[in-house]
């Protein structure tokens, strides 16, 4: 009976990502899962119950079926942030740019979720930044002090976000590009930094002018006593 539950899930979770949730009906995925209405409703007593689970699986199946592909061979923890944003290049690419984030198609898609799809919505998008949030950590000698890693990891989850939605619109992997390219640039800027991986000297004397005597002349011309300028 698990197989069958499975199969439902599948079914759902294809759907839900090529046509989106509303979109999809639970005739699409009894007939995708090759299912009877007993069975679905067996598992999932309504349609949002089905959601949740998908969400469910997205939160739980992170690093086997998204992190761990992405990372393969991949040591460098700046390099497997990129990794990871060139996999959703990936799968842009190999659906002509029809691919979207699944979960931030959900969230677009659902103007005001129930609570439960809105907690799961908020989790899927917290794991996904506290994975970035650690490669960033690991990078921190690189990067300046005081950095906000978590900052900057939602930045990135909002540059991969924005660059699918315009692929997808123009169907084009041009604005994806362009948005990692972009955030590529800066990330550089910020390992070359002159105060990476160590705080700021707050007795620094860059930038303050080094203070020389002058001597000063009386009304008569003579030299008078050393003065600061």
């Amino acid at each position: 009976m698990e197989a069958t539950r499975d199969r439902l899930l599948f079914a759902a979770m294809q759907l839900f990502a090529e046509k989106g949730y509303l979109s999809t009906s639970v005739a699409d995925i009894l007939k995708s899962a090759g299912a009877n209405s007993g069975s679905l409703y067996h598992y999932f007593p309504t349609k949002q119950d089905v959601l949740v689970a998908v969400l469910e699986a997205y939160r739980d199946g992170i690093e086997p079926m998204l992190l761990a592909p992405a990372w393969k061979g991949v040591d460098d923890p700046i390099e497997r942030i990129f990794a990871l944003l060139g996999a959703y290049r990936g799968m842009l690419a190999q659906s002509d740019c029809m691919y979207g984030c699944p979960i931030g198609s959900i969230a677009l898609e659902l103007h005001e979720p129930d609570p439960p799809v809105r907690e799961l919505l908020s989790i899927n998008f917290d794991g996904w930044v506290d994975h970035v949030q650690r490669c960033f950590d690991q990078a921190r000698d690189r990067l300046p002090a005081g950095t906000d890693t978590r900052k900057l990891a939602i930045f990135t989850l909002t540059t991969m976000e924005g660059g699918v939605m315009q692929s997808r619109t123009h169907r084009s992997l041009d604005a994806f590009d362009a948005c990692i390219e972009t955030l590529r640039d800066y990330v550089n800027r910020l390992q070359t930094a002159p105060t990476r991986g160590r705080p700021r000297d707050e007795k620094s004397s860059v930038g303050t002018a080094a203070r020389k005597p002058r001597r000063s002349r009386d009304d008569s011309g003579r030299r008078g006593r050393t003065q600061l300028a």
